[in-house]
């Protein structure tokens, strides 16, 4: 979660999506509190889900935020040299990091994610949940207003 205060954005994306990096750019404007939540669509981007498990790698070592942010800020180099690159950056433990992404556990919580996007119609990324209510695409400028309050 991201964010304290302002209405509550639950974001469904991919990290090889360029329209949810678009939207995360638009997001990171707004006073909002954000969740996000994996829906990686391998039959149109094939490194969404191992990049979806190095976010959450990248959490387990408190650095979940930064790699979401450098994954959708630089969508031209989603391949592992680069998300090492990146984990270095970050000042994570490359062995751990490594390890990590590799976990049942992480990739247990990415199906979760995906599942529940499913169960709540999500048909295409992005897509937000603003007070339950779906808001498929990039976010349309009265939902913009609607959250700038």
């Amino acid at each position: 979660m991201r964010g304290d205060s302002g209405p509550l954005v639950i974001e469904y994306g991919d990290y090889e999506c360029p329209y949810c990096a678009k939207t995360d750019r638009m997001l990171a404007e707004l006073p909002i509190v954000r969740v996000f939540r994996h829906f990686p669509v391998p039959s149109k981007h094939p490194r969404a889900r191992p990049l979806a498990l190095a976010a959450e790698a990248a959490g387990l070592q408190e650095r979940f935020w930064e790699m979401h942010d450098s994954l959708f800020g630089d969508q031209g180099h989603l391949d592992d040299p680069h998300l090492w690159e990146r984990a270095r950056e970050f000042g994570l433990d490359l062995e751990r990091f490594q390890a990590d992404r590799r976990l049942t556990e992480l990739d247990e919580r990415v199906t979760r994610h995906f599942r529940s996007g499913v169960r709540a119609g999500v048909m295409s990324t992005p897509t937000l949940f603003v007070d339950g209510e779906a808001w498929p695409g990039v976010p349309k400028p009265e939902l913009l207003e609607r959250l700038r309050g």
